[in-house]
């Protein structure tokens, strides 16, 4: 153990123990070096650590939530601010171990870790009396490893907010109180917490900001000989991170913050391969290059030497009476130049968080620009030169930050807006030109994209150069880097809304296929014959190759490239083919397809050969035309079974026709290939369909059969004979005589036509229901069967019943018959009962 600390190595009594339970002040407030850090440490059990220990600082400004981080962080017990009051808590620089993770897991937190807690800057306690602020950023960052520098995120981009005047003084000190010997130079990280972050501004945006303003302090510094080339990244590594906020969202700020916590742990060496380790040791922080190798038992004495060398130097003293003076008439100068800015800026500071485009924003910005340094110039200019160009600088930096984030949501609301409005229009254009939904609809979808973005992006320039503020210091208002991206957002909308016409066109061209095959399939499929898949295979393919360059010829309208069209050529003929499969699977249907068989059947089993309708005889050989017709429409279910051309005897290639998918398809309802299974009707439907058939032929087959025994009149053979023997005197005499002979070939002819137009069965009904009609009017009329009281209407009726019977110039057909409707008679044509009308 180093024998400088010998003198401090005993016991601590509990009153000491009490005292630096929560830590040791390890400089005041009046920037006098504790005496207790050495008993502080062997408390602590870290003097015989040597080098397995860590340090690390926090820097930031007064009431930034420093004390609240480092609690989080590493568990301390600094005391942290009371937000009723906002007044300073922490003061001078606090020193506590970290609290050890319960679980010491492989990528937890590191061990011995010694946490300072540096008195925040800008504090109102303190005023002017910037001496302590640098001194005690100095001994941070000359003591430690890592700088936790504290921030906001609305400080981000201000000079004096983000302490970057203090960091350039406590740079410039450290090159020359630190850095004089190369040798023993080395490395420190600035740790930089952005705090409440909410996310508006990406992370990495925020990075670049800080390290461009770093860098440009580092360059305007005076280094010492031999340094004079030296950048910053020679001495610091940066490091950025942020936190949600605290009030606002605290049980994520709690959990990020556990998440950092495990960060603090060593890291992989600058000179390791980062493969050769796992992966979450990459994200150590604390690198060998940090550690200052100074053992623990000598750290004591290394930070009060530290101490006592920034405390003797005089370039961190107070500036002289001229200067303090400057700096106050500047600063009230600055200030009045700052009310007479927020009178114009503050109305659109106010409205800046809707992300609406604010009119009037660039006038107004560089009008109250222009007259808060114009004033300042004006006022400020007979004080002190060098505080009154700093102050200048400080003041335009402000105002500019400000402006910097009014310009930057301007040009985002314009280019939202831009991008809306081009959106916009040309889906308008579109919907009127799609508005009669056919595949010919004319209209140019180039020349419509280019005439519509050529407007918004005009306009967009127009209202982005009203804010545009000439200076080497302003091009962050420059609006080239957001015209880049609006046109490369304006050109993925764009092929956005062309893949969807092009889809469009697909969509329409599929129905327009759909329509022209209805018929021609529907044609085929009546036929049936040996060529039915070769006929239905050309029709489909010539319709393809039709709407193929129907969509070639559009699409080249819409200045599609190679691949889009080469896309939607593969769709459009993938969905044709789905097109055909699904009309065919309609035809296909059980009762398409019995209907269809049904109709092939009766074509050949009821007509001849020339297509004369039969007329059954019980000689004629019924049952041959019926296995020939029912056999020869049994062989068109296997051949409707399957797609197979007769040409070649397999299926027509698909594959060669549709070619391979392109590479720019996506898996979605749309691309997924169409079936290419060729098989119509499967066997199990072969079977079904087979069977429902052959039951439905049968049924005709009796129906013929029983037509044709049905007419002949069952008559023994001896009956005719007996007729002869018994009539021959009678017909004798009609031979004999010319009339009666010429009236029995007649009747014979008349018979004959009877009988074969099969009307002898027709005549009789109708006679019999002539019959039995009349009948029933007789009984209606008759006194006899009347038995209703006479009245006038039936006297009336009987009367011109009797002229109709006795009138030899009767009327052809029956005289129409008053009171009665045919609803009121029953099945055989008779007039119902009362009772009978009462039961229906």
């Amino acid at each position: 153990m180093n024998g400088s600390v010998a003198g401090y190595i005993r016991d601590a009594t509990p009153e000491e123990l009490a005292e630096l339970s929560h830590g040791v002040q390890v400089i005041d407030e009046n920037k006098e070096f504790t005496t207790k850090l050495p008993l502080y440490l062997s408390s602590q059990g870290l003097l015989a650590a040597g080098f397995g220990y860590h340090v690390v600082s926090v820097f930031g400004s007064q009431s930034t939530g420093k004390s609240t981080l480092l609690n989080h962080l590493f568990g301390t017990d600094f005391n942290v601010m009371d937000e009723t009051a906002r007044q300073q808590t922490t003061k001078g620089i606090w020193l506590s171990r970290a609290k050890e993770d319960e679980k010491q897991s492989e990528f937890g937190m590191t061990r011995n870790i010694l946490v300072m807690d540096v008195e925040g800057t800008d504090g109102r306690e303190r005023g002017e009396d910037q001496d302590f602020e640098r001194k005690s950023a100095l001994f941070a960052l000359a003591t430690s490893e890592v700088l936790i520098v504290n921030i906001w995120e609305h400080q981000v981009g201000l000079y004096q907010g983000a302490n970057m005047g203090l960091l350039k003084t406590v740079f410039e000190v450290n090159l020359g109180l630190f850095l004089k010997d190369q040798s023993t130079t080395h490395r420190s990280l600035l740790f930089f917490v952005i705090r409440d972050h909410i996310g508006h501004t990406p992370l990495k945006n925020l990075s670049k900001t800080l390290v461009a303003d770093l860098t440009r302090i580092w360059s305007s510094l005076a280094k010492p000989p031999g340094l004079e080339n030296s950048q910053i990244t020679d001495f610091f590594d940066f490091e950025f991170t942020a936190l949600p906020h605290k009030i606002l969202q605290p049980e994520k700020f709690i959990a990020e913050s556990q998440t950092l916590r495990k960060r603090f742990r060593e890291g992989v060496s600058l000179g390791v391969e980062a493969n050769e380790l796992p992966e979450g040791e990459k994200e150590g922080i604390f690198l060998p290059a940090y550690h200052r190798r100074i053992p623990a038992d000598g750290f004591p004495m290394y930070a009060e030497n530290i101490w006592n060398q920034i405390v003797s130097n005089k370039d961190l003293d107070l500036p002289s009476q001229q200067e303090l003076l400057a700096q106050f008439r500047c600063d009230e100068i600055a200030a009045n130049c700052t009310a007479g800015f927020n009178e114009i800026i503050a109305p659109f500071e106010k409205h800046a968080q809707s992300g609406k485009v604010l009119e009037g924003l660039g006038p107004a910005m560089k009008q109250a620009l222009s007259t808060a340094l114009e004033t300042f110039q004006e006022a400020g200019g007979r004080y002190h030169k060098g505080v009154f160009e700093r102050k200048r600088e400080d003041l335009r930096n402000a105002l500019e930050t400000r402006l910097r984030g009014l310009v930057v949501g301007q040009l985002s609301a314009l280019s939202k807006r831009a991008v809306a409005e081009f959106t916009e229009d040309v889906t308008n254009v579109l919907k009127k030109a799609n508005a009669s939904d056919s595949a010919s609809a004319t209209y140019d979808f180039a020349k419509i994209v280019q005439e519509s973005r050529d407007a918004v992006i005009t306009r967009f320039k127009q209202a982005a150069d009203e804010c545009f503020i000439p200076g080497e210091s302003t091009a962050w208002s420059s609006h080239d880097d957001e015209l880049e991206m609006l046109q490369s957002d304006i050109d993925e909308i764009a092929k956005r809304l062309r893949g969807e016409e092009m889809k469009r066109l697909v969509t329409r061209l599929e129905r327009g296929i759909k329509t022209k095959l209805t018929e021609p399939v529907e044609l085929e499929f009546k036929r049936m014959d040996e060529t039915l898949w070769d006929r239905i295979w050309k029709t489909w393919k010539d319709t393809v190759d039709h709407a193929v360059q129907q969509f070639d010829s559009k699409s080249r309208s819409f200045n599609s490239t190679e691949e889009e069209t080469e896309l939607g050529v593969w769709r459009l003929k993938k969905r044709g083919w789905a097109v055909l499969l699904a009309r065919i699977e309609e035809e296909v249907l059980e009762g398409n397809l019995l209907l269809k068989l049904r109709e092939s059947f009766e074509d050949k089993f009821r007509y001849d050969d020339t297509g004369v309708p039969r007329v059954w005889k019980p000689q004629d050989d019924i049952e041959g035309a019926y296995t020939r017709a029912r056999e020869a429409t049994l062989t068109l279910i296997p051949r409707i079974s399957e797609f197979k051309l007769s040409t070649t005897g397999s299926a027509p290639d698909l594959t060669a026709y549709f070619g391979s998918a392109p590479a720019n398809a996506s898996i979605d309802d749309s691309d997924a290939p169409a079936s290419e299974s060729f098989e119509i009707l499967s066997e199990a439907r072969q079977h079904d369909i087979t069977t429902k058939f052959r039951r439905m032929a049968d049924g005709m087959f009796v129906e013929a059969k029983r037509g044709a025994i049905g007419g002949v009149a069952q008559v023994p053979y001896w009956i005719y004979g007996l007729m002869l023997a018994l009539g021959w005197n009678e017909i004798y005499a009609v031979i004999s005589s010319p009339f009666y002979f010429l009236f029995l070939v007649v009747a014979g002819l008349l018979a004959y036509v009877v009988y074969t137009l099969n009307l002898w069965g027709p005549m009789y009904r109708v006679g019999n229901a002539m019959i039995e009609q009349g009948v029933e009017v007789t009984k209606v009329y008759h006194p006899i069967h009347n038995s209703s009281p006479p009245t006038c209407a039936n006297d009336e009726r009987q009367e011109r019943l009797r002229e109709y019977i006795n009138s030899d110039n009767r009327p052809r057909h029956p005289a129409p018959v008053e009171g009665f409707a045919m609803d009121r008679l029953d099945r055989k044509g008779r007039r119902a009962t009362d009772a009978e009308e009462d039961e229906d």
